[in-house]
């Protein structure tokens, strides 16, 4: 069975989309100014709803403090990461765009791959910034930091992340299974990468997983890069306790629980789950020392914090029968895929005096609605031709009452490039397979079998009863509206764009 998950079934409409609209009736003569609350995004990488007990009263994995930070805020259980993998929902979550609009259209970027992110294209933390944030970016980048095979680790690595609004970056650039291995602070390497790994393949007491062969740094060590973006994350929030007059916003991008799976000792053993399990108990305690830190400092009660995963966990059956463990719950699949499993994820937001504790919301929503959604927190206008596929959920973190839905519906994409839509209790899946890490990914209709996927989520979520054929017209309608949401260049109310112009 399913825990905590409903669909509402509402369908938006061109009358409710202007209701949503409208301003407010002018019953408050002057309204009061914007909170302007520090912000804290803290994204985990491979991290299934199934791990979190707030999510699982069966989980083998012991998460006081995300469990705590629930308890403390919302929970949302129809939360979405657009993309199944790293670098498409990294892209997402920062501009607030599906990344399938970008030159990315299927799989992740490397080590050395050029920055995807267009210079030009407004960030959370460009729009932060300028709106008088100090902005970090703190951990796994993986959104480009180089020119390709051209990169030269000697000279500044621009663009980056300081090209797209971040004041601050210290971090890895990609996956910790990914080549350079070399720490970046700002836009030069900490060290050099002038040894050579001939890569990892562990299955051992402690650690499990692989890392490939390439260039790294002498003092790399990957048990390390988890305690050393945490003591960075927490020296920033000790530097920004000292400027209470400037908020900030911490996008601490963890490396964990990403293969290789390497708890430090301290953990090991610490879960029921094998190395995968203390290394998310190492993620939750990572956790727990930054809201400590923001109590020691004055500043939890001013600050959003966000806890939520790039996609779902990389759990497969073997993994599930050998610990009995369901790190992605009772969902179909697993990361990469484009059934639930590969990108529904945990969501939890604390905002002292603004989220009410203990609150839990189906309403469904996506990473790149946190551009919408913080801007309207701050009072402040989306340009239409920023953050195209955002809307603003600010409504369901204060835990309103909604009667409609707040998205028109979401796209999601699978690590094969194999897209879907989903639309209240109706998900449509353009092919066959799971479109990433599940065997098949992709095949050819059967002899009469139809070509793609219908699921009704409300009554079938573990998505094993096809509907396709039985209801064409919920086919042809969803498959509509994501052919519009592609030729508009947007799916977000506003100015129409123009798909030609996508990369």
């Amino acid at each position: 069975m399913i825990r905590g998950t409903r669909s509402c079934g509402l369908v938006w409409s061109a009358a409710s989309a202007a209701l949503a609209c409208a301003p407010l009736a002018a019953v408050q003569e002057e309204p009061a100014p914007a909170r302007r609350p520090n912000v804290v995004l803290i994204l985990a990488d491979d991290v299934g709803l199934g791990d979190l007990g707030c999510y699982n009263d069966e989980s083998k994995v012991p998460t006081p403090n995300l469990d705590r930070l629930a308890g403390e805020g919302l929970r949302m259980t129809d939360a979405h990461s657009p993309s199944g993998v790293c670098s498409p929902t990294r892209y997402g979550l920062l501009t607030g765009r599906y990344a399938w609009r970008s030159s990315l259209k299927r799989g992740v970027l490397w080590g050395e791959s050029p920055l995807l992110v267009e210079p030009e294209r407004p960030t959370l933390a460009s729009f932060l910034g300028g709106r008088g944030y100090h902005t970090a970016c703190i951990g796994k980048w993986h959104l480009g930091l180089g020119a390709g095979r051209e990169t030269d680790y000697s000279k500044p690595l621009r663009p980056g992340p300081l090209e797209l609004g971040f004041d601050v970056f210290f971090g890895i650039p990609a996956s910790a299974d990914m080549a350079p291995y070399v720490y970046v602070d700002g836009d030069r390497p900490v060290e050099a990468a002038t040894e050579t790994t001939p890569g990892s393949a562990m299955r051992r007491s402690g650690g499990e997983g692989f890392w490939r062969p390439g260039p790294i740094a002498p003092g790399f060590v990957h048990e390390e890069i988890l305690p050393k973006t945490t003591q960075k994350a927490l020296e920033y929030l000790e530097q920004r306790a000292a400027h209470p007059d400037t908020p900030f916003f911490l996008y601490f991008a963890l490396t964990a629980a990403h293969t290789p799976w390497v708890p430090t000792e301290e953990f090991q053993g610490k879960s029921g789950a094998g190395p995968y399990g203390d290394f998310v108990v190492q993620i939750d305690d990572t956790v727990g020392r930054v809201l400590e830190a923001l109590e020691r400092h004055g500043l939890a009660d001013d600050t959003l914090v966000v806890f939520t995963s790039d996609n779902g966990a990389h759990w497969e059956e073997e993994d599930i029968a050998r610990y009995g463990h369901r790190a992605n719950l009772d969902y179909r699949g697993q990361k990469a895929d484009i059934w639930e499993a590969g990108h529904r994820v945990p969501f939890l937001a604390r905002w002292p005096g603004e989220i009410p504790p203990g609150a839990t919301s189906d309403e469904t929503i996506c990473h790149v609605d946190l551009f919408a959604t913080l801007a309207a927190i701050l009072g402040a206008d989306v340009p239409d031709d920023a953050a195209e596929d955002s809307y603003d959920v600010s409504a369901a973190l204060r835990g309103a009452d909604l009667d409609r839905p707040l998205r028109e519906a979401t796209v999601l994409h699978s690590f094969h490039g194999m897209f879907a839509i989903r639309q209240g209790r109706w998900k449509l899946i353009l092919g066959l397979g799971s479109g990433g890490f599940t065997h098949p990914a992709v095949r050819a209709p059967e002899p009469g079998e139809p070509p793609g996927q219908l699921y009704d989520l409300a009554a079938d979520p573990r998505e094993e009863r096809n509907l396709y054929a039985e209801e064409p017209e919920v086919v042809t309608r969803l498959f509509e509206l994501l052919e519009r949401y592609v030729e508009s260049g947007r799916s977000r109310p506003g100015a129409v764009g123009h798909a030609a112009e996508d990369r």
